[in-house]
């Protein structure tokens, strides 16, 4: 589908001391290049200390591939009485005539701090997992402050397919203002949690109401995708995702390509891989990364130029991972295009 150039090896962001996962880039009004990022303490496990103690963080850069230097926490921890109030995660940031709006998945908790031997099974991973949901925060600057919204704007719906939570967050904000919004879901199946799905929403503005529009999955069972990555096209809309096991594109934790005409209805093509994990670097070494998770195009005057994505140095995905970044991509033929 798409055709790289090599990636260079001291782009995208990364901080000492910190998981870094997600990756969301914008041109800021200062003509600067603004990732939104999630970030957590090596203190904790990378697998699941990023459902407890997640934050959502800007880093900045003067060109589009980096390397990008963190300059603030923008969605902090603000106590466990608020939806998002334990963790922020899946940050996407998009802008709609003067305000910068940031989509992201929040959740919370009442449970005491978490240490290293945080586990899947603990209690406090079990209670937040529960707690995921989607909201919005807004601002007139990129720098802030960022207003976040009160309530999460897409909730859970007892007795379907996202009664147990909703996440990863994949908007479109169109010309009108309406809002086309793809998310991962899972259903309550007793008291634990089934298997990843995908949903579609729509809103008439960023701001919601937002509506469930298919009361099932856009995906049947048998497609194990997540991070979804929508954008319109000149036939409708499109997206790229993460195949979970390689079932669909013959590669675990590669890129899958979608197309709708609506939003609603979509087709993959299972012959077509949007990416791979085996990278070629600006060094001239090529390496098989162990993950390449939450895809971000980034679009240059309708086009899309580099792509990011969360990226580990694990030979099992994050499980035997001892660093993650955010890494960027250029887009053959796009490598210069939008550097200042």
């Amino acid at each position: 589908m798409f055709r790289f150039e090599p990636a260079p090896v001291n782009g995208g962001f990364r901080m000492e001391g910190y998981w870094v996962w997600c990756g969301s880039v914008i041109r800021g009004e200062d003509g600067r290049y603004h990732m939104f990022a999630s970030r957590w303490p090596t203190s904790l496990p990378m697998h699941p200390g990023w459902l407890v103690a997640s934050e959502i963080v800007r880093a900045a850069s003067d060109t589009i591939e980096g390397p990008y230097v963190y300059e603030e926490t923008v969605l902090p921890a603000r106590g466990a009485e608020y939806w998002d109030g334990r963790s922020t995660h899946n940050p996407h940031i998009v802008k709609y005539n003067d305000k910068y709006v940031l989509f992201y998945m929040g959740t919370t908790h009442p449970l005491p701090e978490p240490d290293a031997s945080l586990k899947l099974d603990d209690p406090l991973t079990i209670v937040a997992r529960s707690n995921k949901r989607i909201g919005i925060a807004t601002s007139s600057s990129i720098y802030g402050p960022w207003e976040r919204s009160d309530q999460p704007i897409l909730d859970v719906r007892p007795g379907k397919f996202d009664s147990y939570l909703t996440s990863n967050p994949a908007p479109c904000i169109q010309e009108d203002g309406s809002v086309l919004l793809i998310y991962k879901a899972r259903r309550y199946e007793g008291n634990r949690h089934g298997k990843m799905t995908i949903g579609v929403a729509k809103a008439p503005h960023y701001g919601g109401p937002y509506r469930t529009i298919s009361e099932e999955p856009i995906f049947p069972p048998q497609y194990h995708i997540e991070d979804p990555f929508i954008w319109k096209s000149g036939n409708g809309f499109e997206m790229i995702a993460k195949d979970m096991d390689g079932s669909i594109c013959g590669e675990k934790y590669s890129g899958v390509h979608a197309k709708s005409a609506d939003g609603v209805h979509w087709f993959i093509d299972d012959k077509e891989r949007a990416y791979s994990r085996l990278i070629e670097w600006d060094d001239g070494s090529t390496r098989l990364m162990g993950n390449l998770e939450r895809p971000f195009l980034y679009f240059e005057n309708g086009e899309p130029t580099h792509l990011f994505a969360a990226t580990s140095d694990g030979s099992n995905g994050f499980h035997d991972c001892t660093e993650t970044w955010n890494m960027v991509i250029p887009l053959e033929g796009k490598k210069n295009d939008g550097d200042s």
